[in-house]
């Protein structure tokens, strides 16, 4: 279990803002970009790893995270940043884009 600090908790409520699909939405997103015309991946590993990790993380409580999971929420909300602007408003843009971010949970043209 990953040490409960003040940084961790502002990461925590950080991750929770920019992560702003449901685990269900993310696990349906995931599913559905893995899907081919064919074949289908197991629900458990669909999609990319860090969106798996992601999904994870959302089905935690903060009390149970570890130090890896912290690693994840912090490169998953450098990453949304580094695509978005600090207020996280709707904001439609090329699909390749939107989808990158739905990957990780984030939807530009979800309201936060």
């Amino acid at each position: 279990m990953a040490e409960h600090t003040h940084e961790s908790d502002a990461l925590w409520n950080e991750f929770h803002r920019v992560v702003n699909m449901s685990s269900r939405e993310l696990s349906e997103w995931l599913r559905t970009r893995s899907a081919g015309e064919t074949a289908e991946e197991f629900p458990d590993q669909s999609g990319t790893p860090t969106g798996q990790e992601v999904l994870r993380i959302l089905n935690k409580r903060r009390t149970d995270l570890e130090d890896g999971d912290l690693h994840v929420m912090r490169r998953v909300v450098e990453r949304v940043h580094a695509e978005r602007r600090d207020d996280l408003e709707p904001t439609s843009g090329q699909s390749g884009w939107r989808h990158r971010l739905m990957s990780i949970g984030h939807d530009p043209l979800k309201p936060v």
